[in-house]
C-alpha cells in the first residue's frame, strides 16, 4: 500500500469527528438566537428575567465556539494573518501550515489539556452547578469542553500535518471536505 494513500486515509478519518461535530454545532446558532430573543422578551416585555434562559444562551455560545473551532480549521476558514501566506508558493504555504501546526497549534493544545485537566476534574468531583438560583445544573459538563476543544483541535492538527507532508512530497492528498464546502458555496 502506497504511503500517500495511507496518509491520505488517516487524515480523512481524523477529519470526520471535528467535521461531524461542527455541522451539528451549526444548528446551535438557531437555538442561541431563540434563547437570546426569548430572554429579551421575558425581561423587557413581561418584566420576568430568566436566569435559565440567560445561562442557556451563554452555554450555547460556549459550545458553538469550543466545538466549532476545529470545524473552522478543517474548512480552512480560520482567521489567518496572511500578509505573506497569500503571495507564497503552494510549497511555502504547506511548509507554513506544517510548521505552524507542529510548533504553535499542537503545543497550545497540549498546554490547554494540561492546564484544564485539574480544573475540569474538580468540577466533576464536586458536581458543580450554576451559582445562580434557577440556573442550569451540570456546569461540569460545560467545563468539560475545555478538554474537548484541544482534543478536537489536535485531531484536526494531525490531519493538517499529514496532508502537508503528503503535499510537500508531491503526493496527491485532496481535502474532500473543503472541496465539497467550496462547491456548496458556489451553487
Amino acid at each position: 500500500m502506497a504511503a500517500d494513500f495511507v496518509l491520505h486515509k488517516i487524515a480523512h478519518y481524523l477529519d470526520i469527528l471535528p467535521r461531524v461535530i461542527g455541522q451539528w454545532v451549526a444548528w446551535l446558532c438557531i437555538f442561541l438566537v431563540l434563547s437570546v430573543f426569548f430572554t429579551v422578551i421575558m425581561r423587557y416585555v413581561f418584566n420576568q428575567p430568566s436566569i435559565l434562559l440567560q445561562e442557556a444562551g451563554i452555554w450555547m455560545h460556549s459550545m458553538i465556539f469550543m466545538l466549532g473551532i476545529a470545524y473552522t480549521l478543517a474548512d480552512d476558514e480560520h482567521v489567518r494573518v496572511d500578509i505573506f501566506y497569500r503571495s507564497a508558493s503552494k510549497k511555502q504555504q504547506q511548509l507554513t501550515d506544517l510548521l505552524g501546526t507542529l510548533f504553535l497549534l499542537m503545543p497550545v493544545c497540549f498546554y490547554l489539556i494540561s492546564n484544564s485537566w485539574h480544573y475540569v476534574m474538580i468540577s466533576w468531583r464536586i458536581g458543580e452547578r450554576s451559582s445562580e438560583v434557577g440556573g442550569l445544573p451540570g456546569l461540569y459538563l460545560l467545563k468539560s469542553l475545555l478538554l474537548v476543544l484541544p482534543i478536537l483541535l489536535s485531531l484536526q492538527g494531525l490531519s493538517i500535518i499529514l496532508r502537508s507532508i503528503c503535499r510537500l512530497k508531491g503526493w496527491s492528498c485532496p481535502d474532500e471536505f473543503a472541496q465539497q464546502t467550496k462547491l456548496k458555496g458556489e451553487i
